[in-house]
């Protein structure tokens, strides 16, 4: 660290003590660095729970965890939120192969979210390859009877991943509509991910009314880049076999819990991310993280003592992966309670770097004004603009949305895919984000937004 910012942190520290409300922040930030409990909290939810997509036996057992551990937390008025979900089962022995002349070549991939299987003995095509949807569309009759091949990457010149990510996923969600609306019979798509690795990437898909629907299963970057390589040289058939199935919609909730304001209680502040999570990891950045963060930040407003003017609810939301049912069922069924602000993590648990506000240009600069505060954990600086998907919802309704940002370099390394496991955090990053959440919300408690 430079000289200059060593002593701006110890100049931030200083004026940290000289108030009041100024001890109060400081006073959360040592308890955190001094207490962490993220890291066991995490170590809870995805090696005692495990993968938790929507509808299936490891999500109902993070709901009773969720319930189980806020009260043991000592949180309040813990309770369920119910929604019914979406029940998409992956099924077993998925497998993509591609044959070249006698050779046979297994490509790593894994079906995507919300696919329909292949018939019994599997899809036996050749492949086309294209770089979007608008290509897929111009293969006209071309594409007839065809596998087609989304190949486009992430663009490496933009240094947000979130931005790349957004300029690269349409061949997920979309590319299974556009095919089958030119006669393909299934979609192979390039794992949404910058790593180099031979771990497919999987994520929610869509289908759309009145048109066929195609299996669609996504390659590793490896084997995308040897599918592609093969397909320069000679025409290449593919052989895939996807076993999974959707089910009928299940019973399912959101948890929250609290602490209830003592000047105006009615008035309430939401820290929460998502409970579920794609079943090839154990969803340990997406979203394990930011479910432990926000019970963290509650927990050490809780171990301290500290008693906010206003209500601090933690809300683990279920069904963000593939449907948003948890988000939305929650902003219906709380429709007559005042939400002032909502603060969400779910961009991984890696280190703070600034929070993302939507609100007025006032609620932003009073935001903003507590930068001071929040620069001692790592946040750099606060946005115009941010929230997060299962906030969302409440937006409509005046609530303020705001979204914890981490560094995001190494976010889609492991995003939807094996490789999202507990021991792919570091525990230091994990807990800083959580500090940062519970000085946001507490100064949110105290003087309103």
């Amino acid at each position: 660290m430079d000289m200059a910012r060593f002593i701006a942190l110890a100049m931030a520290s200083l004026t940290l003590g000289l108030s009041g409300q100024a001890s109060d922040i400081d006073r959360i930030r040592m308890e955190g660095l001094r207490q962490p409990h993220a890291q066991s909290l995490l170590r809870e939810l995805t090696k005692g729970v495990g993968p938790r997509l929507s509808g299936s036996p490891g999500a109902a057992k993070a709901v009773d965890w969720g319930v189980a551990r806020m009260k043991a937390l000592g949180f309040v008025n813990v309770h369920l939120v119910p929604c019914k979900v979406p029940h998409w089962v992956r099924g077993k022995a998925e497998s993509v192969s591609m044959s070249i002349g006698d050779r046979k070549v297994p490509l790593s991939a894994c079906a995507l979210g919300g696919s329909v299987a292949t018939p019994r003995r599997g899809i036996t095509s050749e492949v086309v390859e294209v770089q979007s949807l608008e290509e897929a569309a111009a293969l006209g009759s071309r594409a007839k009877g065809k596998i087609i091949f989304y190949n486009r990457p992430f663009d490496p010149t933009l240094v947000n991943t979130f931005s790349a990510y957004g300029g690269a996923v349409d061949q997920r969600s979309q590319g299974a509509v556009a095919a089958a609306k030119v006669g393909a019979v299934a979609v192979l798509v390039r794992s949404m991910t910058l790593s180099q690795d031979d771990a497919p990437h999987t994520g929610a898909m869509n289908y759309q009314d009145g048109v066929k629907k195609i299996p669609a299963a996504a390659l590793s970057a490896k084997a995308a880049n040897m599918l592609s390589a093969s397909l320069k040289s000679r025409p290449v058939v593919v052989q895939m076999k996807l076993n999974c199935q959707t089910l009928p919609d299940a019973d399912s909730a959101s948890v929250a819990g609290e602490i209830r304001g003592t000047t105006f209680p009615d008035e309430i502040i939401v820290m929460g991310g998502h409970l579920d999570s794609w079943d090839l990891g154990e969803g340990a950045h997406d979203d394990g993280a930011g479910i432990v963060q926000s019970m963290e930040a509650l927990s050490i407003l809780k171990r301290l003592n500290m008693a906010p003017k206003r209500t601090i609810r933690v809300v683990l939301f279920m069904n963000e992966e593939n449907g948003l049912r948890g988000g939305r069922s929650y902003a219906d069924l709380k429709k007559a309670e005042k939400h002032i602000a909502a603060i969400e993590s779910d961009a991984g648990g890696f280190a703070p770097r600034s929070f993302g506000v939507t609100g007025s240009e006032s609620q932003l600069a009073k935001v903003q004004s507590w930068l001071p505060d929040l620069k001692t954990v790592g946040i750099e600086r606060v946005d115009k603009g941010g929230g997060g998907a299962d906030i969302g919802p409440l937006g409509a309704r005046g609530t303020v949305l705001i979204g914890l940002v981490p560094e995001g370099q190494r976010y889609f390394d492991v995003h939807h895919s094996r490789n999202d496991v507990f021991e792919a955090v570091h525990p230091r990053e994990l807990q800083l984000g959580a500090i940062a959440m519970a000085m946001l919300a507490w100064r949110l408690s105290e003087e309103g937004i």
